[in-house]
């Protein structure tokens, strides 16, 4: 059975937030990653100092089975970024199959702006809008267990 939560975006204040939410629903993050941690991607051009330092990722458990999500947006994802609008509905498939299912099913009709692939950080995972203009995104990761 897949596990809903919900995936924030921020325009640089991310870590900001995220301190925040720590501070009101307690915790600890288990994650906390910088874009200047990624590995060099063939023809990505080098980021600023500043893009590098942003969050790429952030997690903060809110209970057992519920997880707040977020990253910094940059580039030229950040000309997208409309405050108020910036969240994603985050899915993790207990399988390799019901992501691709749950995937296809919600992209009928959307648009698809990360096919479901392997990833650097080990999930297999994709993005999409679905035709509600809903923003989602699927992963399942072979080690985690559900």
């Amino acid at each position: 059975m897949a596990i809903v939560n919900v995936y924030l975006t921020f325009n640089g204040n991310c870590e900001e937030a995220f301190d925040f939410y720590k501070s009101v629903f307690g915790g600890e993050f288990p994650y906390k990653g910088r874009f200047n941690e990624m590995p060099p991607q063939e023809g990505m051009p080098p980021m600023s100092e500043a893009d590098g330092n942003r969050i790429m990722h952030v997690s903060l458990p809110i209970s057992k089975e519920t997880m707040l999500m977020g990253s910094d947006t940059g580039g030229e994802w950040a000309k997208d970024f409309k405050q108020g609008n910036n969240f994603s509905i985050s899915v993790t498939a207990a399988g390799k199959d019901e992501a691709d299912r749950i995937f296809n099913a919600l992209g009928a009709g959307g648009n698809i702006t990360m096919p479901m692939a392997s990833t650097f950080w080990g999930d297999y995972f994709g993005m999409l809008t679905d035709k509600f203009g809903i923003n989602w995104m699927m992963s399942w990761n072979e080690k985690q267990n559900m």
